[in-house]
């Protein structure tokens, strides 16, 4: 029995592989895809090496805000690898099949990323809570060791909250057919094809997107509302402003991906379709990690001006 064919169990067929389907309607345009796509990952990974980079050679930019900044560059590289290769690879091959274990791999991956990525937005709110309302007491109490303790917790409830939450899925029997409707191994869509009553994995799944994706959100509300408060009692206008300007660009990021992955795991299982749930997919693991470089340059007037120095720097060697 070769390794693509189901393994008899009793009166079931257990899955070894998975097959994606998501693009099976879309044969003609696949090619179109593949560049569009890759064109959209090469940007969003040298976008976000350019972040880290621009940062790392810059010592005024050695702060708590760009910090946490290289920290989800770092993430939405690793968040957007996860899943567009693979489907790159797809658009280019007939048979667009994952082993079990591969899925799982990959669901390891983007769910660790995404709920780390969830409490480093959380750790940027409480940074900027603390510059804008304490800023006498900033550099106090956002030191060093606490950077890195907000960024070690963020990464730590990530790996341990969904290592537990991912095997308990893939400790479920997977029968039938094994196509998946979508590009990727999602949690919902894969979860449809387990052959038990996934009841109580969908009621975990819940309890874990309330506690650990709402409360970091909730800490970002929170943060945001005390901010909005101190930046009212401003007196000028002009200090309003700049004030502001230093958590627009957190506030779009953070509205995009919440929006998409509230939206996502909040649903029911029965709300689900595998319209609905492509769509939100493309935009939290495409359009959202390629988007926050753009934020981040285009709205950053300190991100700008060190990419002005830096480049204005490598053009005088050049010359000399």
């Amino acid at each position: 029995m070769s390794g693509s064919e189901p393994i008899m169990s009793g009166n079931q067929s257990l899955c070894t592989r998975f097959t994606f389907v998501a693009f099976s309607s879309l044969a003609g345009l696949q090619p179109v895809l593949f560049v569009v796509f890759l064109i959209i990952y090469l940007f969003t990974v040298g976008g976000n090496l350019i972040i880290i980079c621009l940062i790392w050679v810059t010592p005024s930019l050695h702060t708590p805000m760009y910090f946490f900044l290289v920290n989800l560059s770092f993430l939405e590289m690793c968040f957007i690898t996860s899943v567009v290769p693979q489907m790159l690879v797809h658009l280019l091959v007939e048979t667009k099949t994952i082993s079990v274990g591969g899925c799982a791999a990959q669901m390891y991956a983007f769910t660790i990323l995404g709920l780390t990525e969830c409490c480093l937005l959380a750790a940027m709110a409480y940074d900027r809570f603390v510059a804008i309302c304490y800023p006498l007491h900033y550099t106090l109490l956002m030191g060093p060791r606490v950077c890195l303790k907000l960024a070690a917790a963020s990464w730590t409830t990530g790996v341990l909250v969904q290592s537990v939450q991912i095997s308990w899925i893939f400790a479920l029997p997977f029968c039938g057919t094994g196509k998946i409707q979508h590009f990727f191994c999602d949690i919902m869509p894969v979860v449809k094809l387990a052959c038990v009553d996934t009841s109580y994995n969908e009621i975990a799944m819940f309890a874990v997107t309330v506690l650990f994706i709402m409360s970091p959100c909730f800490l970002i509300l929170c943060s945001y509302m005390c901010i909005f408060a101190t930046i009212l009692r401003i007196p000028s206008a002009a200090g309003r402003r700049k004030a502001f300007s230093t958590c627009s660009s957190h506030i779009l990021v953070v509205s995009l991906f919440y929006g998409t992955a509230l939206f996502t795991y909040l649903q029911p299982k029965t709300a689900h379709t595998p319209e609905t749930d492509k769509a939100t997919a493309l935009m939290y693991t495409v359009v959202t990690p390629a988007l926050n470089p753009v934020i981040y340059t285009l709205r950053n007037k300190e991100v700008k001006e060190a990419f002005k120095r830096v480049t204005q720097r490598n053009s005088l060697r050049q010359i000399a």
